[in-house]
């Protein structure tokens, strides 16, 4: 029944239903899933991830430690996330800064939400003396850089960020590059370079930063992504 009401609403209350003739349905609670807040505790229990580097400006290898905390355990909503993050080294160069930066990290961790900022802005640092080529031809313009790009792997390890894969398309227009250089290298009689590996004297790509761009048919060609300045 309709009540036209004539007056301005200043409050409202609800009005307790008679125990006899109540006949409303219960409401089911939806269970919000946890997620990372500052508020959460450490648990005395943790799952850890260990990554190696070996950069040429450090003397030593430096052994990254990434704990992660698991949410919402034993429901749909199961899920893990990076809580804390430990370097150590047997070189003390470097001690004071990496302490520090580690304790920044671990303090965006625990804080929760989009991290995904973190890697960008690590990955972003570059060192005024010049960076480095890792293994695989992989130019990492500084140390930080570097520690980043682990990070960077394992929330790719975690899901939190989707790995961008090439396509079968992109596939094959690079096994057709390499294969035309191997062929024109046995041709002029060098050897052929290991598919695994580039060639030696081949300069960095800027798109994806491996050291693995030669001259073909005139035009600069990257034998890793497939970047070409001639399309």
């Amino acid at each position: 029944m309709a009540v036209k009401v004539g007056k301005k609403i200043i409050g409202y209350k609800v009005k307790a239903a008679d125990a006899k003739t109540n006949t409303a349905m219960p409401v089911e609670q939806e269970i919000k899933p946890l997620v990372m807040n500052e508020t959460i505790e450490r648990p005395e229990f943790l799952l850890g991830t260990t990554y190696k580097i070996k950069p040429p400006v450090s003397e030593h290898a430096l052994y990254i430690t990434i704990n992660d905390i698991v949410l919402n355990v034993d429901t749909d909503h199961e899920s893990r996330f990076p809580y804390e993050i430990f370097i150590n080294s047997k070189s003390m160069e470097h001690f004071q800064w990496v302490i520090a930066l580690t304790r920044v990290i671990s303090a965006v961790f625990r804080k929760g939400g989009d991290i995904t900022f973190l890697m960008e802005e690590l990955l972003s640092v570059h060192d005024p003396n010049g960076g480095y080529y890792k293994k695989g031809g992989v130019y990492v313009p500084s140390l930080v850089a570097e520690i980043g790009s682990v990070i960077e792997r394992h929330m790719k390890a975690l899901g939190i960020i989707e790995s961008e894969e090439l396509n079968d398309a992109q596939r094959r227009l690079i096994a057709e590059k390499r294969a035309a250089w191997e062929l024109r290298q046995q041709e002029n009689g060098k050897e052929g370079t290991d598919l695994t590996d580039f060639p030696a004297g081949s300069s960095a790509c800027k798109k994806c930063l491996q050291k693995s761009v030669v001259m073909m048919d005139g035009c600069q060609t990257c034998l890793n992504c497939g970047d070409s300045k001639c399309g």
